[in-house]
């Protein structure tokens, strides 16, 4: 066990003084900064703050399949930099993608060993994988994401019409979540030159 003791820390959403007792992977009790303790302590500089870790649930690590975008290590390693603590990956641009539990597995095989913080998995409703979608979350993805307008990759195309409606139905029976790229692709112009305004005039 260890305390960590901070004169600017922020406990339920004040910043406050406080000594934080840390036992393994666990808070252990949250106690006034002077509060006398027998473990070894770690204080931290009048100008640091010690925050709660960070979750960032919008993540692509695109291993396997495309590491050279993005893989599990260098991911994680800047997470853990930026006090992000937890990730939680989307389940499009890898090889394969995430939507299925065979596909979730290939992703865990992959970050197996190389990860530098916590690691959770969206998985990825796309037509025709409305009945794998109770597998998943069994499986322990936080929800499942779709799209409605093309990807950007080929393999996770996006949901419409009675597959839409076939997914929403699945992720209801078994109270799950879905978010959705809803985006309208009959709305969307094609961007016409590198600048964010150009980017923004193509989504009325």
């Amino acid at each position: 066990m260890i305390a960590v003791r901070a004169q600017r820390a922020v406990v339920d959403g004040a910043e406050r003084p406080a000594t934080v007792l840390v036992d393994g992977e666990r808070i252990g009790a949250v106690l006034p900064l002077d509060a006398a303790v027998d473990v070894r302590e770690v204080v931290l500089a009048a100008d640091e703050v010690l925050l709660p870790g960070l979750v960032d649930t919008h993540v692509h690590v695109n291993e396997p399949g495309r590491t050279e975008w993005e893989g599990f290590a260098s991911a994680t390693r800047a997470a853990a930099a930026g006090g992000v603590t937890t990730i939680v990956d989307m389940p499009l641009n890898s090889l394969p993608p995430t939507v299925d539990v065979a596909a979730l597995d290939v992703k865990r095989k992959a970050a197996d060993g190389q990860v530098s913080v916590d690691v959770g998995f969206w998985g990825g409703a796309v037509p025709g994988n409305a009945g794998e979608l109770a597998a998943l979350h069994e499986a322990g993805v936080f929800g499942v994401k779709c799209f409605l307008l093309d990807s950007g990759v080929e393999e996770f195309p996006p949901l419409v019409g009675e597959d839409l409606a076939a997914a929403l139905r699945a992720v209801a029976a078994h109270d799950g979540l879905m978010i959705v790229h809803a985006e309208d692709g009959d709305l969307i112009g094609q961007v016409a030159g590198r600048r964010y305004a150009d980017f923004v005039a193509s989504r009325p």
